[in-house]
């Protein structure tokens, strides 16, 4: 590697917050010899595309490297369970796929290793070149990155232009804000009898995470944890109001809380007009909305003129081999699904955001289908505002995540007060904070 490329890999990591200690001797520089490294991916727990394309990569890598056999083994990522039972039973967890919200327990409790402990700087600064600055943060706690963003996605605004165009509504002007979604999504349902709107933020849409509440927080100017991650803030003013204009929605009778499966086949199907969900789930509503009307996505609403902060959802990469020739290979494995090709499939293929933005534009990979797919044009944009998601402290995260979005959910949808009901939970969140 030239002193040019180096040190453009180096500002990379330092604008992504990463320090740089010496280079790890211990990891061998190649695999010269047959190993097996197991690969806990939630993706392959779900039939589907997600499961499909990461079976066609990790066949490509192995036939690619002869030495490395990886052992796909697909768990559940709303709950580890079968990585903690196997880590007792003696198995060796190698390489895992982590949900971004359970990146300080996997640190602290499954042995997530930090990527600039074992890898040569100089390796890692030229995987890094290319990558989003603000994506490289997403795997970063404690200044150190323990994980590499895989597949992840922000809250895209999926809308039904037919309703629109039905509704007497400009279909080329999509809302911008809450203000003008709630208002849009009134007519729409005055003049169509159509759903107006649903979230996977609160309420049974949700699928069990937080990641796209704390994006509608952040763009009030809220947060829910304090920055040196020891104080929770969900119940300060900007988040109440940021709940509270949900809870207008719900109360105007056009917030749908529907669950996750009701949500995607009202939307898919056309009987919904908007959707803020993570673009994972664009293949599906395009293959639901083919034929039938003209699917449309924009980015997130804003809080007046405020811009946006997205978070991500989604998952990094982590290492946790304990064995330097596993670690090498785990690596390799990571270099190849995190490469040019790997993020090609993982957008094309699966709907989530490439990493690598030097390959979006570029005919060899994602250009063409950039082209031919419009609806991944507004994921691309907010990743220049991109925000981790907080992984929340200890070893009651879960709890405390369960307890936020629970409050959430009884403010919109049980009529609760807003500001006692957020209060109150968040008292008893930060008793579960380590």
């Amino acid at each position: 590697m030239n002193r040019k490329t180096f040190l453009a890999g180096l500002s990379a990591l330092f604008v992504a917050g990463i320090s740089l200690p010496a280079m790890a001797q211990s990891m061998p520089a190649t695999v010269d010899q047959p190993v097996t490294i197991n690969f806990y991916n939630y993706n392959l727990a779900n039939a589907g595309t997600g499961a499909e394309a990461t079976r066609k990569l990790l066949a490509e890598f192995m036939a690619a490297n002869p030495n490395i056999t990886v052992e796909g083994i697909g768990y559940s990522a709303a709950d580890a369970s079968r990585i903690q039972a196997d880590l007792a039973g003696g198995m060796s967890v190698d390489l895992v796929q982590t949900v971004f919200s359970d990146l300080d327990f996997s640190i602290h409790n499954f042995g997530a290793l930090a990527l600039e402990d074992i890898i040569p700087a100089d390796e890692l600064a030229a995987h890094f070149e290319g990558m989003s600055p603000n994506g490289l943060k997403l795997g970063v706690l404690n200044d150190k990155a323990y994980g590499l963003a895989y597949t992840f996605s922000t809250p895209v605004l999926f809308y039904n232009a037919d309703l629109f165009t039905a509704a007497g509504l400009d279909p080329n002007s999509p809302p911008k804000n809450w203000a003008e979604l709630k208002a849009a999504a009134l007519t729409i349902k005055e003049k169509t009898g159509a759903m107006g709107f649903t979230a996977g933020a609160l309420g049974s849409g949700a699928g069990g995470s937080d990641w796209m509440f704390q994006g509608i927080v952040r763009s009030n100017n809220g947060e829910v944890i304090s920055r040196d991650r020891t104080t929770l803030k969900f119940a300060e003013p900007e988040a109440v109001e940021a709940v509270q204009t949900l809870r207008d929605l719900y109360d105007a009778g056009v917030y749908e809380n529907v669950d996750f499966n009701g949500a995607l086949d009202n939307m898919a199907s056309g009987n919904m007009a908007m959707y803020l969900q993570t673009s994972a789930l664009q293949g599906a509503l395009v293959a639901g909305a083919t034929g039938k009307y003209d699917l449309r996505a924009t980015t997130m609403p804003a809080f007046g003129d405020k811009p946006t902060r997205p978070n991500n959802s989604g998952s990094a990469l982590t290492i946790h081999a304990a064995d330097p020739l596993k670690q090498r290979a785990a690596w390799e494995l990571m270099k190849f699904l995190t490469s040019k090709h790997g993020y090609t499939v993982i957008t094309s293929e699966i709907g989530y955001l490439p990493l690598r933005t030097d390959i979006v534009d570029d005919p060899a990979y994602l250009g063409e289908w950039v082209k031919a797919h419009p609806l991944v044009q507004p994921n691309l944009e907010q990743l220049a505002r991109l925000e981790p998601w907080d992984a929340m402290p200890g070893p009651n995260y879960r709890q405390i995540v369960k307890t936020m979005i629970e409050a959430g959910e009884m403010a919109v949808f049980g009529g609760a007060d807003v500001a006692a009901t957020m209060a109150d939970a968040q008292a008893n969140a930060q008793a579960l904070m380590p």
